[in-house]
């Protein structure tokens, strides 16, 4: 059970950026009711879970996580890197034609 909501890191000015969305009023009524039960703003709510997910997109897309085995052929790939293929000494030619 939530008791506030952790809302995102604001700087201690005032803030002066906006989003403007429109949006269905089932939804809208959704997160002031979800907004309202925790106890925080519908402003601080929609910015807390953006930003939340914001992060999560961010993590997701720009973190790789392997696990044991594939960290195992990562490492072994870079200490004793394959010989090149055909196609990758063509393309490689093609590079340095320009």
């Amino acid at each position: 059970m939530y008791a506030r909501a952790e809302t995102a890191p604001r700087p201690k000015s005032k803030a002066a950026d906006r989003i403007d969305a429109r949006l269905p009023t089932d939804s809208k009524r959704i997160i002031e009711h979800a907004a309202a039960l925790i106890g925080v703003t519908v402003s601080d709510f929609v910015i807390s879970q953006a930003y939340q997910a914001a992060q999560a997109v961010i993590q997701d897309r720009e973190r790789w996580v392997l696990n044991r085995a594939q960290a195992q052929a990562f490492a072994e790939t870079l200490i004793t890197p394959p010989e090149p293929n055909d196609a990758l000494k063509q393309a490689a030619a093609r590079f340095k034609a320009g």
